[in-house]
């Protein structure tokens, strides 16, 4: 197994050009999942191919175990690399397909035949090894991809948006295999490209979340880095805080009244005032802030704990085991998403006293950039 570090990489593709990935710093332990996850456009398959040694680094260092690979030959590097296609040999067998990469490299026969059976093992493979890809679902041929990596025993296994040509229910399944993967060959460091949070959250030991356009100029390529609940509890900024969480972070703007070392108040649209468990020492009051608070974590009804907020019922989505209601705070302020539990017993225009929990609420500034929690969360 091998840590992997990322010093300064940066790549474009000419000069003069804006930069694909900027200033990535980074470093993935040995054995760890880690998930490259962004919006469409960020670099995060140009990332790992650069660490695969087909895209060229412009500037920075790259080193697998230790030793910089910026100038190593691909096959050198002891990585395999699994690709959103298949690419299977269509002449070739399950089990020839997975031989063929060591076949190649000059293996000895009985040692092929071994890795082979323990990687069809391992993908629960082995009574389709000598059949045609074309006699295989999708599922199947993706675990083919896989297998194929594996009997390479490589220090890093890449895998390019492996489940993006699955259905739904293939997703789910192959996910869980991948983890499982993970667990049983735990001694591989794996870098795993998505744009699927879901695969992220469930996956990954470390999310690398890429930023796109404009930030990647000014702020670098990194959004985020570090572990799932850490991106969930702990967003540095509000590019993170809205991609990660599905509804995504209910974003208010209001104004700063009070900042202190345990709180900050806020005066949101509308005149109502909300309390955040932030350490807004330094900000001064009235400037330009926003309230962040996740759908799940905002609370319904008049009594107990918390700031409240007079809303509207807009808009209401029933999904069976939850509902995610769309409130009106203020003529000009974004709609809020609320998500209950079940059978939500309400109705378009209907009134909505939220309550918003301190120690839930984000705080950020003008720029984007979060204030530091006075009240920690879980890791």
């Amino acid at each position: 197994m091998s840590q992997i570090d990322f010093k300064n990489v940066c790549k474009r593709y000419a000069p003069g050009l804006p930069w694909t990935i900027n200033n990535a710093n980074l470093t993935i332990g040995k054995g760890e999942f880690c998930v490259f996850v962004g919006p469409s456009g960020c670099g995060k398959s140009t990332l790992l191919r650069m660490v695969a040694g087909l895209e060229d680094i412009t500037e920075g260092d790259l080193a697998i175990g230790g030793k910089r690979v910026n100038d190593l030959q691909p096959a050198k590097r002891g990585v395999a690399m699994v690709f959103q296609s298949y690419a299977l040999y269509p002449h070739m067998t399950v089990a020839q397909n997975m031989a063929f990469g060591l076949q190649v490299m000059g293996a000895d026969k009985a040692a092929i035949e071994q890795k082979v059976k323990r990687a069809a093992e391992i993908l629960q493979l082995t009574a389709l090894l000598e059949r045609l890809p074309k006699q295989l679902s999708g599922g199947q041929r993706q675990r083919v991809a896989i297998g194929r990596a594996i009997v390479k025993e490589p220090d890093v296994f890449l895998f390019d948006e492996p489940l993006s040509n699955l259905d739904a229910a293939l997703r789910v399944q192959t996910r869980l295999e991948i983890a499982k993967l993970h667990h049983d060959i735990g001694t591989a460091s794996m870098i795993y490209v998505t744009h699927d949070q879901v695969e992220a959250m469930t996956l990954a030991d470390k999310i690398v979340l890429l930023r796109a356009g404009k930030g990647v100029q000014e702020e670098g390529s990194v959004a985020q880095f570090g572990s799932p609940m850490d991106l969930y509890h702990r967003p540095q900024n509000l590019f993170v805080a809205e991609f990660i969480g599905s509804p995504k972070m209910n974003v208010m703007p209001g104004k700063l009244v009070r900042a202190e070392e345990s709180h900050a108040v806020v005066e949101m649209h509308g005149g109502e005032q909300v309390t955040v468990a932030v350490d807004a020492r330094g900000a001064a009051a009235g400037a330009a802030v926003s309230v962040g608070i996740r759908p799940e974590h905002l609370l319904a009804g008049e009594s107990g704990e918390g700031s409240v907020l007079h809303t509207k019922l807009r808009q209401m989505e029933r999904l069976g085991d939850e509902s995610l209601l769309y409130l009106d705070l203020a003529p000009e302020a974004p709609l809020v998403t609320l998500r209950l539990e079940g059978h939500a017993p309400h109705a378009a225009g209907e009134a909505v006293t939220l309550r918003l929990r301190p120690e839930q609420c984000h705080l950020f500034d003008a720029a984007g950039k979060a204030f530091r929690r006075s009240v920690e969360l879980p890791a």
